[in-house]
């Protein structure tokens, strides 16, 4: 696996055409760490609200866009830095054609966006349902129908809502085509089971090397999405930030690792912001400090402390009535239980020795 830079992208939830609300939301999500935003195009009006969102924001933005060229079109013409359509449903070839000059003339790409649902009769019927073959062939026909029109800017996503199709969906695309992939388990649920599956079908694609963005989709707030994606790429070692290894405790632990555990977290994740230039440009200097590639290990006790957990940048372990903090294997100090958290960010931070 190469570390290549993997994009983070959510949707907003509020209506396009709320201008106020829709740029309100995502600067918050630009601040969480979202690289590209798509916004529904249902109506003209949401189409015509791209060009005064698009001068409020400091990230690309992508157009999704179903049924209607027109819209495409109206959006491509207000300035969105994506269109997804669906080549399937948007009518007649003609249609399409229209969408691919218009995009050509702007070299905008086009997402071409398959799904378990979008699929044809002919292909239900040929493949007897969805299956992963079905769902290339449909991808690829929406791929062929651009190239027709002398449009090669394409990105392609094809998510279904089943782990197990969807990644062998996607390795089969793989061996067939060399465009960039947005990836993802559309529909995966409610945040508890919708990170699980998204996890494993999001890590397991990158693991393989495929995947040039990725969403991670909930029944939740979109904040939540993009901090699911950023642990997925943190996890996988594509995206800069604090790692936090713990014990899952037994008989032996002496402390209280759970509330340690979280304290940590808590505290640890509003320390940073992201250093990168398109999402700082608004934010006071003294806000802006970059993420560091940091590992802290929060562990029970000395079976599991600085011998286990040597390659940690920091770490607490509990002791019989006090504790240590350590760095990379080494023992810095002894101190009480009250204060392991407190001594921990202050040695972080240069201030204790």
């Amino acid at each position: 696996m190469d570390n290549k830079r993997i994009t983070i992208e959510t949707m907003t939830t509020t209506k396009t055409s709320d201008i106020e609300a829709t740029v309100a939301q995502i600067r918050r999500l630009e601040q969480a760490g979202c690289d590209i935003i798509r916004v529904a195009v249902p109506d003209i009006a949401s189409a015509d609200a791209i060009a005064e969102i698009k001068e409020r924001i400091s990230i690309p933005l992508i157009a999704d866009i179903h049924f209607d060229h027109r819209l495409a079109l109206r959006a491509v013409d207000a300035g969105a830095d994506k269109i997804r359509i669906n080549p399937g449903n948007i009518g007649a070839q003609e249609n399409v054609k229209a969408v691919a000059i218009a995009c050509n003339r702007k070299n905008i790409p086009i997402r071409v966006g398959s799904n378990s649902g979008s699929l044809s009769k002919e292909i239900l019927n040929k493949y007897n349902g969805v299956t992963p073959e079905a769902m290339v062939e449909s991808t690829l026909n929406h791929v062929a129908l651009l190239n027709k029109f002398d449009f090669d800017n394409i990105w392609i996503s094809a998510k279904t809502s089943s782990v197990p199709l969807t990644v062998k969906t996607y390795r089969l695309l793989h061996e067939q085509t060399d465009y960039p992939f947005h990836v993802g388990i559309t529909e995966a649920g409610t945040e508890y089971n919708g990170i699980i599956k998204s996890s494993i079908g999001i890590g397991s694609l990158l693991l393989d090397g495929i995947g040039d963005s990725i969403r991670v989709s909930l029944t939740a707030e979109p904040e939540k999405e993009i901090e699911a994606a950023k642990a997925i790429l943190r996890a996988l070692g594509l995206h800069p930030g604090v790692d936090i290894i713990s014990c899952p405790t037994c008989g032996r632990c002496n402390i209280d690792i759970i509330k340690i555990t979280n304290e940590v977290e808590a505290r640890q994740g509003d320390r940073f912001i992201v250093l990168d230039e398109h999402k700082t440009m608004n934010l006071p200097p003294c806000l802006v400090k970059p993420i560091p590639n940091l590992t802290i290990a929060i562990m029970g006790c000395a079976v599991n402390g600085p011998g286990e957990a040597r390659q940690a940048d920091y770490g607490i372990a509990g002791g019989d009535g006090e504790g240590i903090i350590f760095a990379k294997g080494e023992i810095i100090k002894k101190v009480s239980m009250d204060r392991l958290v407190e001594e921990l960010f202050e040695v972080m931070e240069g201030k204790g020795k």
